[in-house]
C-alpha cells in the first residue's frame, strides 16, 4: 500500500512537471509568433532615430530581447523627398511585409497591407501591445504615450517634400525644437470625435523633434514595429 502511494506521488509530480514545461513552451511559441508590437521605449533621442536604419535596428533589438528575433523587423515609418518631383521617398506601407500581423497574445492586427489601412484593422489600445505583451498608456493614462511616430498619411504613404512642411523630423534625424513629424494614436482616441483625431497612423504633427516636444502632445518617441519576414 505504502509503495502504491509513493508511486502515485511520483506520477503526480511528473504530471505537474510536464504541465509546467508545456506552459513554458507555449510562452516561447507565443513570443516567436509575434509579428507586430508597439515599442515599449523609444531610442532616446526624440525623433532622431538614426534614420530608417536606426529605427529598424531598434525594433529588431526589442524583438530579439522578447524572443522574436528570428523575424526581420521594420519600423512603420515614411520618409520625404526634397520636393514634389524628388523620387527619393519611402512609404511606410511598402516596407513592412505582406502580413498577417499578430501581437504578443496572438491577436490578429491586420490580415494584409490593405486591411491594415482600412477601417477593418484591429489596432486598438487593447491590441496595440508592446513587445512584452503589455499595454501602452493611452490618452486617459498618466503619462499619456498614445502618440506613435509614423511620418505617414492615412493610406501609409509619404507626404510630399518641400514646399510642404517637414513631417518626418528630417527623415528621422532631428532631435531639436525645429521640425515636426506626423503621429498616430494607437488607442484610437483624440480630443474630438473626428476621423483624424482617432487615426492610428496619421492624426497630427509633433511640436518639434526633441523629447520634450514629443511629450508635450502625449508621446514618448514610440514606434510601430512589424515583422516584414
Amino acid at each position: 500500500m505504502e509503495s502504491m502511494v509513493r508511486k502515485a506521488g511520483v506520477v503526480a509530480g511528473c504530471v505537474m512537471m510536464l504541465a509546467g514545461c508545456a506552459g513554458m513552451d507555449s510562452s516561447r511559441s507565443s513570443a516567436g509568433d509575434m509579428t507586430f508590437f508597439v515599442s515599449s521605449v523609444g531610442p532616446g533621442k526624440g525623433a532622431d532615430l538614426g534614420g530608417l536604419e536606426g529605427a529598424d535596428r531598434h525594433c529588431q533589438s526589442l524583438a530579439q530581447a522578447a524572443g522574436a528575433g528570428q523575424h526581420t523587423w521594420r519600423a512603420y515609418l515614411s520618409t520625404q523627398g526634397a520636393g514634389l518631383s524628388d523620387p527619393n521617398y519611402v512609404n511606410a506601407r511598402d516596407r513592412i511585409g505582406a502580413g498577417p500581423w499578430r501581437n504578443a497574445k496572438g491577436e490578429v492586427i491586420a490580415k494584409n497591407v490593405d486591411d491594415l489601412h482600412s477601417a477593418n484593422n484591429n489596432v486598438t489600445k487593447q491590441t496595440a501591445l508592446d513587445e512584452k505583451g503589455q499595454p501602452i498608456n493611452g490618452r486617459t493614462d498618466k503619462p499619456n504615450k498614445h502618440d506613435i511616430l509614423t511620418g505617414s498619411r492615412p493610406d501609409g504613404t509619404a507626404f510630399p517634400g518641400a514646399p510642404f512642411s517637414d513631417m518626418t523630423c528630417g527623415n528621422w534625424t532631428k532631435s531639436g525644437a525645429d521640425g515636426s513629424a506626423m503621429l498616430g494614436h494607437h488607442d484610437r482616441v483624440g480630443p474630438i470625435d473626428a476621423p483624424w483625431a482617432k487615426s492610428w497612423n496619421s492624426s497630427h504633427p509633433t511640436r518639434g523633434c526633441n523629447p520634450e516636444g514629443l511629450r508635450s502632445t502625449g508621446g514618448d518617441g514610440l514606434l510601430y514595429c512589424f515583422a516584414a519576414k
